[in-house]
């Protein structure tokens, strides 16, 4: 027997995912940056020309010495986007699980975007499948604990009046 009684329903910060996507991709794009430096021993501004090449190409792949800026400023663009796209999936899946579930599940959905991104999109972006490595996994895995994390300490507790029945169960929790 249902009850059609209003509850409320709580939904997702939009403005939480966003600041959080936006951080956690700066971050990880600062790590990448600095753990690639080091142990490569290459430019600083080659992870920005990896992903630029999803737009520009792959002319863009080579980074010169002299800083190309558009190449840089897009390369940015495009990976703070896809950091705030993730970012709001995510948050979508945890926003009602507190910071603890926003941390490990955020690492674990790093590590599925790691998967995706390094053994399936590389069919399109080839230039990938030699990145694939600890930096890149770990860089998924620090950019979701940290989008989630972040997500739930920022999320505010938004609620909406729904007019879904209530079931007998729920009457009864």
């Amino acid at each position: 027997m249902d009850n059609g009684t209003a509850r409320l329903r709580q939904i997702m910060d939009w403005r939480a995912a966003i600041i959080a996507g936006l951080l956690a991709g700066a971050l990880t794009m600062l790590l990448w940056v600095i753990l690639l430096a080091l142990t490569t021993g290459g430019s600083v501004w080659a992870p920005f020309h990896h992903v630029a090449a999803i737009l520009l190409g792959q002319s863009v792949l080579t980074p010169s010495q002299t800083i190309n800026f558009q190449v840089v400023l897009t390369g940015a663009v495009i990976h703070l986007f896809l950091s705030v796209l993730y970012s709001v999936i995510l948050a979508f899946i945890i926003h009602r699980w507190g910071l603890w579930v926003g941390i490990v599940g955020g690492a674990i959905f790093g590590l599925a975007l790691y998967v995706i991104n390094y053994y399936t999109f590389t069919t399109l972006y080839p230039w990938f499948f030699p990145l694939r490595g600890w930096i890149a996994l770990m860089g998924h895995i620090v950019f979701g604990a940290a989008a989630g994390g972040i997500y739930e300490g920022l999320e505010r507790d938004i609620y909406v009046v729904t007019d879904a029945p209530v079931s007998d169960a729920e009457l009864s929790a």
